[in-house]
């Protein structure tokens, strides 16, 4: 995962809300509230990253009930995510400057 550059916003917050495993619609609101309500994902968006990331081995299909499809995430996906976290972190680290220059 790190050698294809950065996570997509949809990626990283799917992948946050998989710590806790669960279902689509239950990701869908969890992306909803890790977000403070700025990132509302609709299926077709989740389906298709639950696609990909099942493909690359960041989650796993771990059950279905009914129509319902139970995902968690991986070892590599919670290695992925945290090395995302921190690139992240250390763009807002070198983004500081911004504030010495006001």
């Amino acid at each position: 995962m790190a050698d294809q550059g950065p996570m997509t916003e949809a990626m990283y917050y799917i992948l946050l809300s998989l710590l806790r495993p669960g279902h689509g619609y239950g990701m869908m609101q969890r992306v909803k509230e890790l977000s403070g309500g700025r990132l509302e994902m609709g299926p077709g968006t989740l389906y298709g990253v639950l696609s990909r990331m099942s493909r690359e081995g960041l989650i796993v299909l771990t059950g279905e009930e009914g129509r319902r499809k139970n995902y968690a995430i991986t070892r590599t996906g919670r290695d992925a995510l945290l090395a995302e976290y921190r690139r992240l972190q250390q763009m807002v680290a070198d983004g500081a400057v911004l504030e010495v220059e006001r």
